[in-house]
């Protein structure tokens, strides 16, 4: 399974609409169930983004159906940064020789 860290954004629709936010949290983990995709967290956050959703899918092809699928719904823009692990990076450090 790839891990994934999704910083989410309001757009305006979304910000007028947010007293449904943890409803949408809600729906969008059973979409992305259909990829294959596993919600483990969804963060409501201060600063910068709105939202922080922890997700893992099978594959990239998947973790991006699934993004794209939220997206689509006009309510956040997104940016998905591809996390490592300690070992994933233990294993990134080895191959360096």
């Amino acid at each position: 399974m790839v891990t994934y860290v999704v910083l989410v954004n309001f757009t305006d629709q979304g910000i007028r609409t947010v007293k449904d936010t943890v409803k949408r949290a809600a729906a969008f983990t059973d979409v992305a169930k259909k990829f294959g995709v596993t919600t483990k967290e969804v963060f409501w956050t201060q600063g910068r983004h709105d939202i922080v959703i922890i997700v893992e899918a099978p594959d990239e092809l998947s973790a991006m159906a699934a993004s794209l699928s939220l997206s689509a719904l006009g309510n956040v823009r997104t940016e998905s940064l591809r996390a490592f692990s300690a070992a994933d990076m233990k294993a990134i450090v080895a191959k360096m020789g």
